[in-house]
């Protein structure tokens, strides 16, 4: 399909706009370099509340610079074809709606949005301007998905009971300052949904949904939630969830960032002839590497030859589902410092990462497992 925005250069490279160059967005202006060095695309504009240090922006010529206010005007001037929205979560569906809207195709960080309603709007705007949406759930454009789920569909592991995640990491203190939306399920009388479960682990519960083959609306049948809070924050740091799908089949996820030090996430897909376990972050099925596809180079050769997107905005109707009854649920509860250890630019619950191994190969919520703190807290 042919962008219809103006001024386009027919054999030139891709024009894109990143809006949120702070924080994650660092990581697509790295991105942004490698490609631009192929000739594959070129940065013409950057949108942030802040002026962009000169240096972050070297190897990517000198785009225009302007507020979030001003993105549409900015797609406009530029002609820009792609969209790269990594700003705050509760600014998602109005700013996708305006690059939408301006006439550019769109790559959405993850979540897409922060309430199930947000993601209609944006898929409605999606449907009327015949752009295209990709979401940035770089774990599903992985080769290891689609290796699991042919094992699982020949029937090598028997009958799946269920699939269990688990992820522990640690963050600071600091984590939780970084800015105004951090570790809020609200701001300003709008949805943020800002937790482990919906943000830095997103990639899991989605990643476990993709290799069930249930991704897309209508695919959950309920939600059983355990959210607990170590930081004295308004989001969970530290919580259990079991998925029941449509066809009744179970997803656990255990999660937490109150750990010590970073071990790879992961699933286990239980089956009555065998287990498979997927490291999603390095893409290893059963200790075996598979490539991953770059998200952005699949959707400038999306808009430029019309391949197939790798995860357009159906693909993760799903994960909103979920996404939602996190929105929905109760607020979590806090877990007292009696239980934790409390270091000077963190806080760490003792025990957590054996919790977590626990919960994903029992399939077991935390308050199943024992655990003094969540017991009862379902």
């Amino acid at each position: 399909m042919a962008s219809r925005v103006a001024g386009r250069a027919a054999d030139g490279p891709t024009r894109v706009v990143l809006a949120g160059v702070y924080g994650h967005g660092r990581s697509h202006l790295e991105n942004l370099r490698g490609l631009s060095a192929r000739g594959l695309v070129e940065l013409v504009g950057v949108c942030d509340v802040r002026p962009v240090e000169a240096d972050w922006l070297h190897g990517l010529g000198t785009p225009e610079q302007v507020r979030p206010d001003g993105l549409a005007g900015l797609i406009e001037r530029t002609g820009a074809e792609v969209t790269i929205l990594c700003t705050p979560i509760n600014t998602h569906a109005d700013l996708a709606v305006t690059a939408l809207g301006a006439g550019s195709h769109l790559l959405l960080e993850k979540p897409p949005a922060a309430s199930l309603a947000a993601f209609e709007r944006i898929a409605a705007a999606v449907e009327e301007t015949g752009l295209a949406c990709q979401v940035g759930f770089q774990s599903l454009a992985s080769a290891a998905i689609p290796a699991l789920r042919k094992r699982i569909a020949s029937g090598e592991l028997g009958e799946v009971r269920g699939i269990g995640v688990a992820g522990a990491w640690e963050r600071p203190a600091d984590y939780y300052t970084r800015s105004a939306w951090s570790g809020r399920r609200r701001l300003d009388g709008q949805d943020v949904v800002d937790g482990a479960l919906t943000n830095p682990f997103a990639h899991a519960t989605a990643t476990a949904l993709a290799v069930a083959g249930a991704e897309e609306r209508g695919a959950v049948a309920s939600v059983e939630l355990e959210m607990f809070h170590a930081n004295p924050i308004e989001a969970d740091d530290t919580s259990t969830a079991r998925i029941r799908l449509a066809d009744g089949r179970m997803i656990t996820v255990a999660v937490t960032l109150c750990s010590t030090g970073r071990t790879e996430p992961y699933l286990i897909v239980h089956g009555s002839a065998g287990t498979a376990r997927l490291t999603y972050t390095t893409d290893e099925l059963d200790g075996v590497a598979h490539p991953r596809a770059n998200l952005l180079e699949n959707l400038v050769e999306h808009v430029r030859t019309g391949v197939e997107l790798l995860v357009p905005l159906a693909r993760t109707g799903a994960f909103m589902e979920f996404m939602e009854a996190v929105r929905l649920a109760p607020d979590p509860l806090p877990i007292a410092d009696e239980h934790q250890v409390l270091h000077p630019d963190r806080r760490e619950l003792p025990g957590i990462k054996a919790l977590t191994d626990a919960s994903a190969e029992r399939l077991a919520l935390f308050s199943e497992l024992g655990v003094a703190w969540a017991g009862g807290r379902r």
